[in-house]
């Protein structure tokens, strides 16, 4: 398969159960349920998204760091409910280095523990290896997010280690330790792959 050298920016990707499409900004409008009414869902993130005005600013800045391409934020509709069900992103993303990192991955209540994620996660993984043709796929987390560290881990994602004292939680003095984990090339296709298709 031949490997393209950018992101196109009408990039759809989905399946029969999830469709991610590029974020925009009037999607504030299908996120703002989620935003105003479910403040856990930004407990271990670095850029808040609760309320109106946040979740303004969480989506300007996600369109910023795409037009540098640095950046490629999704909207994720869930196809079973006809709903807008949260937002993922690919970030960090270094085509010359052929390694990008797959995260900023948030969903509402009703959409978490329903497998949506882990179909998000292969459409994701296989445009990462099969289409951009990457080496390495990272993942990062706060390392006391214990469902995050898990759902990673579900799908294939190795631990590499911890980042100590890595830095700054929202609206704290602490800092965070931040857990590494990683999806090699090889390893999706000897391996990660097909769990991940048997779990679908």
């Amino acid at each position: 398969m031949k490997e393209i050298l950018e992101i196109p920016q009408n990039l759809i990707l989905e399946d029969d159960f999830v469709l991610l499409r590029p974020l925009q900004e009037s999607d504030v409008e299908n996120l703002l349920e989620i935003s105003i009414n479910e403040p856990e869902t930004w407990e271990y993130s670095l850029v808040r998204a609760n309320g109106k005005e946040n979740l303004e600013n969480y989506i300007q800045i996600a369109l910023k760091a795409r037009a540098k391409q640095t950046e490629f934020p999704f909207i994720v509709f869930d196809k079973k409910s006809g709903k807008y069900a949260g937002s993922t992103r690919f970030y960090d993303i270094q085509l010359p280095f052929k390694t990008l990192q797959l995260g900023y991955t948030w969903y509402g209540k009703y959409f978490r523990g329903t497998g949506l994620n882990k179909h998000c996660k292969f459409l994701l993984l296989q445009f990462a290896f099969e289409t951009l043709g990457m080496e390495r796929v990272e993942f990062r987390a706060d390392n006391n997010n214990e469902r995050s560290i898990a759902a990673m881990k579900s799908i294939g994602c190795k631990v590499e280690g911890v980042l100590r004292n890595h830095m700054p939680t929202f609206g704290s003095e602490a800092r965070r330790d931040s857990i590494i984990l990683s999806i090699l090339r090889n390893e999706w296709f000897d391996e990660v792959k097909e769990n991940l298709k048997n779990k679908l």
